[in-house]
């Protein structure tokens, strides 16, 4: 699969976008100025898209690699 049609299918199944996750970030301060908080783990942020979005493995490492600024 490729990374467009994982961010297609989480916003089919979310209703969000990228930047829509990366706000929800940053109120949980994953992310302080658009970049990932040191002090925050991957699992931490992977585990909240897992519990609370109920996304896949996958998907919620294309969201994380979005935060990394590795694709939009």
């Amino acid at each position: 699969m490729s990374f467009q049609a994982y961010i297609d299918n989480i916003k089919a199944k979310t209703g969000k976008s990228p930047s829509d996750f990366k706000k929800m970030a940053e109120n949980k301060a994953f992310l302080i100025d658009g970049k990932l908080n040191p002090k925050i783990k991957a699992t931490e942020i992977t585990d909240w898209l897992k519990d609370e979005f109920e996304l896949g493995h996958g998907h919620a490492m294309a969201i994380y690699a979005t935060f990394k600024g590795k694709a939009e």
